[in-house]
């Protein structure tokens, strides 16, 4: 597979699992929605939940065409690369979403940086 449309796939998979696969995740990984729903003190952490769970299928997606050109042969490193889009995920939605110190263009830029980084390691 040509390495620009792996990128660009990669692109689309952003757009789609950031855009219209979150569902309730875009409102559960915001503490406001816990405060206002379910404000019992056993709730107060749940949206830390959300956010891990957008972001492990956020970076799923995006590394899945990077598996696909790998033949699905994917190694230690493929891992960590992972590990660390998830990470690098939940922390951005949590800074937009919670934190309010970031908007959509900075959260945006930095899930673009994320594929740029991903596509340089493994094409």
């Amino acid at each position: 597979m040509n390495n620009i449309f792996i990128v660009l796939l990669m692109i689309f998979c952003h757009i789609v699992d950031d855009y219209y696969l979150q569902g309730w995740l875009a409102s559960a990984k915001q503490k406001k929605y816990w405060k206002e729903n379910a404000p019992e003190k056993m709730y107060k952490y749940d949206y830390i939940w959300a956010l891990i769970m957008h972001s492990f299928s956020w970076a799923f997606m995006i590394m899945l065409p990077i598996a696909y050109s790998l033949s699905f042969n994917v190694n230690i490193a493929f891992l960590i690369a992972f590990i660390i889009n998830v990470t690098v995920h939940a922390i951005t939605d949590d800074l937009k979403a919670n934190k309010r110190k970031i908007n959509l263009w900075i959260d945006q830029i930095i899930h673009l940086c994320q594929i740029s980084i991903t596509a340089i390691i493994f094409l």
